[in-house]
């Protein structure tokens, strides 16, 4: 049996072990992860999903089944993904938004890449130390909750554009399914209900709250929820394109919205914002290539660098072991150090790219690490978006895809709501060096670079990724949500498959770990590691934390005859094939 069979059956049927021919000479076992686990974590197996001719993985099953109604239409794969945006904004609202941004990562049939980044800016009015109290010196709430807590979105200047470059239809089309949800309302379920439920402290400080807690409490299960504001702004849209965001009516509702709650946003940043075409950063893992994000975003620099590092290690031990999680760590140690100090917005920081994604320069840093002591992260010399991001991913029939990260950065954002508008801002700022060689809301310590500039893009660590197999047609399709946990989930998920063989199934559900520099610490999900494994990398010198899930990724892989989708087993969501 091949390969690519071997992995397709993987997919679809359980086994205890299989054996593939090793890609660097000889067997070795192929890692079941349902046999690994033994049952320790709890993970629901997430059931792959077989579309014939396409498919869509989301964190929504509604926003998945509204790319799929538009791949059905003969649309293509940008055509499904600025659907499947859209209606992210209606269906999943504590990170699928019109009033944040993101960036997508396309790559079509023929050859063609892009990338377009659709990040948030400071407003004109930001300042450097806006969020230091200048009594204490001390960092205030400001950039995490309220109206001063929001970038210019992007997302709807971001997916117009991505659709007119690449799309085959027309905004109107791709956006009927949001538009159909939003006005005609869709059915209540639990998890968005328990959502609401749990945050509903914070907005109900603002003026969502009647829509979202109408007689005090969210919309139990069943309800049919209706979003009459936002079918609104979204029929604006569809008619006049950004134009009907960032000029007339629901610019005058955000503005005013921001100004009655203290914020900065202007018409003036507004009318400025434009998403930007970047670059794809392309690099190679053992004769694989990927494409990955550029700055603004961090994703795909600090990837391409841990790949680089591990590649120069020849066959990696085997998943699981003491060894080869050491590696692994180590890898992210250094390739953070550098994201942590170096990166930042490509308009306001020369970025040492070419240095950065070279094999030489990561071979100088495998060079650096021992195999069985850890290296202490030195003190930060000054010169991540938290959980409630979103990835989706979307294939075509002719081997278009698209993978795309959106975020609002916290749950619903600032919390702030737009009245007349129907959606929430984003609390991007934080994503800032706010105060640089300080932690931020994520624990990540960044410098200068980083640093709060009026219309500068903050530093992102969203990673979608697209990986190319030996003979140049796309195999997978990636990327997660889950703050600077985006980087090392999505490395680790491309490393389960190419590396240790394992079936896309198996490789989203492997338990996962993730080291950023600082806090020196290694962070890994119940069940990744046994006993005697966390003994022997205590001896190395790791500090271990326990997590539960580290983050959410949606993933798609090509097979014989079509394409296979699989959801985030530790979240809601589902692939939808046809």
């Amino acid at each position: 049996m091949s390969r690519r069979l071997l992995r397709l059956a993987l997919l679809l049927v359980p086994v205890a072990i299989a054996v593939s021919s090793c890609r660097h000479g000889g067997t070795r076992p192929t890692v079941d992860i349902g046999t690994y686990l033994g049952g320790q974590t709890g993970l629901v197996q997430a059931e792959p999903v077989f579309g014939a001719h396409g498919m869509v993985a989301s964190n929504s099953g509604l926003a998945s089944e509204a790319g799929a109604e538009i791949l059905k239409q003969g649309g293509n794969a940008v055509d499904a993904a600025v659907a499947t945006g859209f209606a992210l904004a209606v269906t999943y609202p504590f990170a699928g938004n019109i009033g944040g941004g993101g960036f997508m990562n396309i790559h079509m049939a023929d050859g063609r890449a892009a990338a377009i980044d659709y990040r948030e800016v400071a407003p004109l009015a930001a300042s450097r130390d806006m969020y230091v109290d200048p009594a204490t010196g001390k960092l205030t709430n400001k950039s995490t909750l309220g109206h001063l807590a929001s970038g210019v979105p992007g997302s709807v200047a971001g997916m117009a554009d991505a659709l007119a470059k690449y799309g085959t239809m027309t905004l109107a089309q791709v956006m009927a399914p949001a538009i159909r949800l939003a006005k005609d309302g869709f059915e209540m379920d639990s998890a968005l209900f328990r959502s609401l439920r749990g945050n509903k402290n914070v907005l109900s400080q603002f003026a969502g709250k009647d829509l979202f807690y109408p007689g005090g409490d969210a919309p139990a299960p069943g309800t049919r929820f209706v979003q009459a504001e936002l079918a609104h702004t979204l029929e604006l849209i569809a008619a006049k394109g950004p134009a009907g965001f960032y000029e007339g009516e629901v610019a005058d509702a955000l503005v005013a919205e921001e100004k009655r709650g203290g914020g900065i946003i202007t018409h003036e940043d507004l009318k400025r914002y434009k998403a930007e075409w970047r670059t794809p950063i392309k690099s190679t893992y053992r004769g694989y290539t990927l494409y990955t994000m550029p700055p603004a975003s961090s994703g795909g620099i600090t990837m391409t660098e841990t790949m680089n590092i591990l590649e120069t290690f020849g066959p990696l031990p085997k998943y699981g072991t003491a060894a080869y999680t050491h590696l692994l760590a180590e890898a992210f140690r250094r390739s953070f150090i550098d994201r942590n100090a170096k990166l930042g917005d490509p308009a306001f920081v020369k970025v040492p790219l070419e240095q950065l994604t070279s094999k030489a320069y990561a071979k100088e840093l495998a060079g650096t690490i021992d195999r069985t002591h850890a290296t202490k992260t030195p003190a930060f010399k000054s010169g991540a978006e938290p959980d409630h991001t979103t990835h989706y991913s979307v294939a075509d029939n002719s081997g278009n895809v698209v993978s795309t990260t959106t975020t609002l950065n916290g749950g619903y954002g600032s919390g702030v709501w737009i009245p007349k508008g129907g959606f929430f801002m984003n609390n991007e700022m934080d994503d800032f060096a706010a105060q640089p060689g300080s932690p931020n809301m994520f624990g990540l310590v960044q410098g200068e670079a980083n640093a709060i500039v009026p219309g500068k893009r903050m530093l992102s660590a969203m990673a979608p990724t697209i990986v190319m197999d030996r003979d140049g047609k796309a195999l997978l399709v990636v990327g997660a949500a889950g703050g600077p946990r985006i980087i090392t989930t999505v490395t680790q998920v491309i490393l389960n498959v190419i590396e240790h063989d394992m079936s896309l199934g198996d490789a989203m559900r492997a338990p996962r770990l993730h080291h950023q520099s600082l806090p020196d610490e290694l962070l890994v999900e119940d069940g990744a590691l046994s006993p005697a494994v966390s003994d022997s990398l205590k001896a190395f010198g790791h500090t271990l934390k326990r997590a539960g899930g580290l983050a959410n990724a949606n993933g798609i892989m090509r097979v014989k005859g079509g394409w296979i989708g699989v959801r985030e087993p530790r979240s809601a969501g589902k692939a939808v094939g046809y």
